[in-house]
């Protein structure tokens, strides 16, 4: 099974640290974003693991190499001008293959253990299913959430409204009414499918921080400094 993750944000919120560097190759608890979702996705088995970029992308190829030091084999897709996350991952299907595969923010740290994503990739392979989104509990930031669960059926509307949390699984079909190189966002397409029901889902109580701006950053870098985050599985 392969593995993208989405690092071609410009990270606006986090001006001026990305005025120079790229927000994954941002440090916390002593690497960078980037590296905590590598190794945590080589642990639950994904080494096969695609990278797209934009601002500043030459950074996170330097950074990272071919991955080895890693333990993983990573490729990447090179946008030029972020292409948002639904035109990120079309344009990068040609390194994804033909299955269904996972997909992780480059900016979110969480304890998650992606290994519970494998037979969702299987199930999909044999099954209609468009997607499979990991849901969390609301961040302040955003406590209005974006959708509900009803058993495991992702849904657009209900009680409790839950936070997506930027990890997934999804069908190349998903993205087929995508041009490659063309702007476009995933959250269309995803509500498409969820009208249809074509989209499940599970509800994530672990660690989970969307690393958004530079407050989030340093109180991170604080907790993980302090023990008081998990350490990677790797």
């Amino acid at each position: 099974m392969k593995a993208m993750i989405l690092a071609a944000g410009r990270g606006e919120r986090m001006r001026p640290l990305t005025d120079r560097v790229p927000k994954p190759l941002l440090r916390v608890g002593g690497k960078s974003l980037i590296e905590w979702n590598i190794e945590r996705l080589r642990a639950a088995g994904f080494t096969d693991i695609v990278i797209n970029h934009a601002h500043l992308g030459a950074a996170i190829e330097a950074a990272l190499g071919n991955g080895s030091r890693l333990g993983v084999r990573l490729a990447y897709s090179a946008e030029g001008h972020a292409l948002e996350t639904a035109g990120g991952i079309a344009k990068a299907l040609p390194l994804l293959g033909s299955g269904p595969f996972a997909v992780v923010n480059g900016d979110v740290f969480c304890d998650f253990d992606f290994a519970r994503l494998l037979p969702r990739l299987e199930a999909m392979a044999h099954s209609p299913l468009a997607a499979h989104l990991v849901l969390v509990d609301n961040p302040p930031h955003h406590p209005q959430g974006d959708f509900a669960l009803s058993g495991p059926r992702v849904m657009l509307g209900g009680a409790p409204m839950l936070t997506f949390s930027g990890i997934g699984a999804y069908r190349p079909e998903l993205f087929a009414g995508v041009t490659p190189g063309q702007k476009a966002q995933l959250a269309p397409l995803l509500r498409e499918a969820i009208g249809r029901g074509a989209v499940t889902g599970e509800h994530w109580g672990g660690q989970w921080v969307d690393v958004g701006t530079p407050e989030r950053l340093a109180a991170l870098d604080r907790l993980l400094r302090a023990g008081d985050a998990l350490a990677s599985g790797g």
